[in-house]
Formats: C-alpha cells, structure tokens, sequence
C-alpha cells in the first residue's frame, strides 16, 4: 500500500512538472536561472535537463537552455554550472545538529587509530585547559584500533594510563555511537563512582573479572557521570553555556550547508532547545531548514506538547511534529537488543534502555496530539519489539492513518519482521554509512547468518515496499552526504571489501533516500525533496554527475553550490 502511494505521488509529480514546464507563463522572470547543467529532478530518471529558473522561493521552471530564456529579466541573477550536475539539495533524515556543532568545539576521536594516540589527544588538551575544568570528546571505537589496548575488557581499556596523563582534570569521552563513554579517575570520583555502585536499569558499569571498574560506562550507566558533569555546567555563568550552544548551532550550520545539505531531521532536542533554534532561526543565524524530534520525558510532554506542534515556521525553516524515544543501545558497545545472544560476549544480548510501559505511554501521547513517533531500534529484538507496539496501538486506533511512524536506525532485523515494515506503513530510517563503518566487527558480534540475512537489509526492505529515509546519525559519522550516498551504492568499506553487495540500492534508490524519502519521513513531499515548479527551491550543485560517474569516482565529489529557497548559502572557492 505505501509502495502504491509513493508511485502515485510520483506519477503527480511528473504530470505537475510536466504541466508547468509547458505553460509557465513568459511573463514571469526568474530571480535566479541555473543554466548549462545535468538537472535531476528525481520527479522522474532517466532524463536531465539543463536549466532550472528560480522566483521568490520557489521553483518556476526545469527544461532546456533555450527554454530558459524566456524566464530571464534585467535583474535575473545566472549561474552557469557548466555542464555541473543539479539535484534537490540533500536531506539528512537523521542527525544532531546540536551534536555536531559540538563536536566542531570539543575534541574529535574518530579519527583516532588506537588508544595511545586518545591519550595523547586528551593529555594535549588537559595542558591547555584549567585544573578543574572538564575535557570532553567523541568519537573513539575500540573496534577500530591498531593495536588493541591491553590490558582490556571485551576489547574496552582501563582508564588507568588516562587517569594518570590527566590527574587535574576531569574526562568525559563519549563513545562514537553515542552509548557508552570513557571516564577518568576525577571524573568518577566527581561522581561517587566506586567498585561497588551498582549498574542501574538499562546500563552497565564495565568492570574486570576481579570486579574493578574500568572507566567504561554504557547505555543508561553513562548517567552517573553525565550528572556530574551537568553540576559542573550548573556552576558557569548562564550566559557561557548560552553562548557555546549558539557558537555550536551556527557551527552546525555552516558544515550542514557546506556539503549540500539544505534539511536536516533532527533526532532529539529539549523544548528548551527548540526555543533557542526558532530565535537563531528568526535572526537568519541558521540557514539549514529543520525539522525537530522532541526528545523529552513522558511527563514533560504530556506538560508542554501541545505547545510545541510547529509546522513550516519561518517560511518552512522549523517543523516540530515528533517524539524521539529509545529501545535500545548500539551494536558497536553491545548495548543493541537482540534476539540471541552476542558470538563474541555470549553473556549478554544486548539491552532494553526504556522500560515498554514509558515507550507505549509516549505513543498514547502521540496518537492524541497528532505526532509521529521515531524510536531507535538497533538490535532484532528491538525492532521486533517496537513494530509490536506500532502495531498494537495502530490497531487499538483504526480512525489513525498516514501516521508515518518510524524506526530509526533499524539495522539488524530478523527475515521474519522485515515484511512488517511496509505492512505496518512504518518507515525505516536508516544511515547507509553505519553499514560500511560497522561492518568490521558486524560478524564478530552476531556471525555470519546473522550478519548476512538482518544486518542494514536495505535492499530485502525495498524489495517489500518499505520507505527508507537516509542520513548520517552526524556526529556518530560525518555529515557529509558523499560518502553516506557512496556506502548506500557499493557497501564498500575503507579497506576495499564489500559486505553483503546483495543488500545494495541503486543510485537512484540512494537518492531518493536522500531526498523526496526524507521529505515523506516528514509530511514535507508537497514542498521538497524533487525539483518541481512550485516546490521550494532548495538545490545543490556537484563536481560530478553522482548518478553516472563509476563508482570509485563518487566520493572525490564535491560541493560546488548549496541553495536555499532561492538564495546561494554556499559557493565553494576555486581553491
């Protein structure tokens, strides 16, 4: 049913491109003309034009050269992209915009080949820093070190060496997945942590076999230390935490427009935050169009959710219309929920990080205000779970429809439960990068059947009907829409090997996942996500043709020109 709906929206959408490219009328001129370019509208492929003019804020008209001149006025600004390939600006379905500003302020561990080299990276920045004062990170996997930490646990080091390189100052460094951290001696003595704390619900303290911590936090553990730090922030002055969370949004910003993207969905900010991202939104700080998951408590929501249903501010620039929930954790920490047990930690599947009364609460709260609800589930046995309580309240509520509800992330999904998705009409929103950043340690912890026939199943779900919206989960990986678009085409990795080839998209599955998907995964395809007369005009403009080029060349790509309704936000220097 939801296949049949997506191919009628886009039989409109070409009959509506078709009309208005036919009989726009020459005597509207453009503000802006784009000429001389390989134009994929995603109306439609197979076909590329070369012009698209722009009015006000809003697409005029797509077709050839001479057609385009028509359009063209005394004040028509031209940009002659020179044979350079057009396209709806990309739109990431899943990210923290919030996050990756930060992760431009504090320090970057992705890039980190072992452990020794964090410590030197935390060490440098404790020289620079005042005793006392917390250093924060992200972005360490202890999967991709060479060589391993020893000693370790499961692969997790001890904090020991850490402690000692940076006795004055507390560290707080989150995993790249976001569900675990590394902490410091300081930093768990600031928070009262000692052998015996015990794990609370729905988190683990790592400890060895001797029952001495190790400095690693996981899932809900994290907690213990992160109130600790937020005391810590208490203690600043208002006005600095304010002025780093601006300083971050528009660092988001400007990295989010830089390589193509012109939306952006983000996966769970605090009322509070919505508020700050409306006024840098109305003082023309933030260019990027958001939309926004609510990631609050039950109790706030219940509180404060119908203030804060917001649809198309700003000229289209903030949609609020959902709640972010968590059923489980990460494949990469063994925090991911599954079925079975883990190959290489047979003592544990994983864990459920919300209680299921708090997650069926919060999707009463949004059948009654209209919401869609968005809950992470990494693990089969969380995806199993959550589509049982999609289904059993969609049934419980008949008079419902179109509520696009969705799993985030979705990456491991029993053969069993993959129908479901297009079943249930539930999307799955999915990162194509995780495929190929994870797939080092992928068999290690669920084996081969397990890796082959649920991990990143892109092309089983398809295939059934399910809509797939793409996106980066940034800063868990890069925002950077290349290589997300390259790993969603070839499933390669860094080293060269292929994982799983079955499950690819095809280039044009890819784009659409970037694209009009993502603007359906919002209840925005009527204004975005396809070059059409009349929809927003939001467009990026690349070195390369991404549809065509071979394969190794996608991600030497670039971004040439990114737009937002109308308006160049970015234009990349020759240099």
């Amino acid at each position: 049913m939801k296949k049949t709906l997506l191919i009628l929206l886009a039989f409109t959408a070409i009959i509506l491109c078709t009309v208005s490219c036919g009989n726009s009328s020459p005597d509207e001129k453009a503000d802006l003309i784009i000429k001389n370019g390989v134009v994929a509208t995603v109306d439609t492929f197979g076909v590329f034009y070369e012009a698209v003019a722009v009015k006000g804020d809003k697409i005029l008209f797509v077709g050839s050269n001479k057609e385009i001149e028509k359009y063209t006025g005394d004040s028509t600004k031209i940009i002659d992209v020179k044979g350079r390939f057009v396209m709806p600006g990309f739109f990431d379905s899943h990210a923290h915009f919030l996050g990756i500003g930060m992760a431009k302020i504090n320090l970057d561990l992705r890039e980190a080949e072992n452990w020794d080299e964090v410590i030197y990276l935390v060490a440098s920045a404790a020289e620079k820093a005042k005793p006392g004062d917390w250093i924060i990170g992200r972005g360490w996997h202890q999967e991709k070190w060479d060589p391993k930490p020893m000693p370790n646990v499961n692969g997790y080091p001890y904090h020991t060496v850490l402690s000692q390189a940076t006795p004055g100052n507390p560290v707080l460094l989150k995993h790249a997945s976001g569900h675990a951290l590394l902490a410091n001696a300081k930093a768990m003595q600031l928070a009262g942590i000692t052998n015996e704390t015990p794990d609370p619900r729905g988190g683990e303290i790592v400890h060895d076999s001797l029952g001495n911590i190790t400095g690693v936090f996981k899932e809900d553990a994290m907690d213990l230390i992160l109130r600790a730090y937020n005391r810590y922030l208490k203690e600043r002055p208002k006005e600095k935490e304010l002025e780093e969370k601006i300083k971050a949004y528009q660092l988001a910003n400007e990295e989010c427009i830089s390589k193509g993207i012109t939306s952006l969905e983000d996966a769970g900010s605090t009322f509070e935050e919505i508020d700050l991202m409306k006024k840098l939104i109305d003082e023309g700080k933030i260019n990027v169009r958001l939309s926004v998951m609510i990631g609050e408590k039950n109790k706030n929501l219940e509180k404060h959710i119908k203030d804060y249903k917001i649809l198309g501010y700003a000229n289209n620039h903030l949609t609020v219309r959902a709640i972010k929930k968590y059923m489980d954790g990460a494949l990469g920490s063994r925090g991911a929920w599954m079925l079975s047990p883990y190959n290489d930690v047979p003592a544990t599947s994983g864990l459920n990080v919300t209680p299921l009364s708090d997650i069926r609460k919060s999707a009463r709260i949004a059948l009654e205000n209209g919401f869609q609800l968005c809950t992470h589930a990494i693990g089969d046995k969380a995806n199993r779970i959550i589509l049982n309580i999609y289904e059993s309240e969609f049934k419980k509520h008949p008079d419902k429809k179109d509520l696009r509800w969705r799993v985030e992330h979705a990456q491991h999904v029993s053969p069993k439960d993959q129908p479901r998705f297009a079943k249930l009409g539930v999307i799955a929103a999915m990162q194509g990068i995780h495929c190929t950043s994870d797939a080092v340690f992928v068999e290690k912890r669920l084996g081969k059947w397990r890796a082959k026939n649920e991990s990143y199943a892109w092309r089983s779900l398809l295939d059934l009907g399910t809509v797939i919206c793409n996106g980066t989960d940034a800063p868990v990986e890069d925002v950077n829409p290349i290589p997300n678009f390259y790993a969603s085409v070839t499933r390669k990795t860094k080293e060269g090997w292929t994982f799983y080839p079955e499950q690819k998209m095809t280039r044009e599955e890819a784009l659409k996942s970037y694209t009009i998907n993502s603007a359906y995964a919002t209840f925005e395809e009527n204004i975005k996500g396809t070059l059409t007369p009349g929809k927003l005009a939001d467009m990026v403009v690349l070195s390369k043709n991404i549809l065509k080029v071979p394969e190794d060349e996608i991600p030497k790509t670039k971004v040439l020109y990114t737009i937002i309704g109308g308006k160049v936000v970015y234009k990349k220097n020759k240099n």
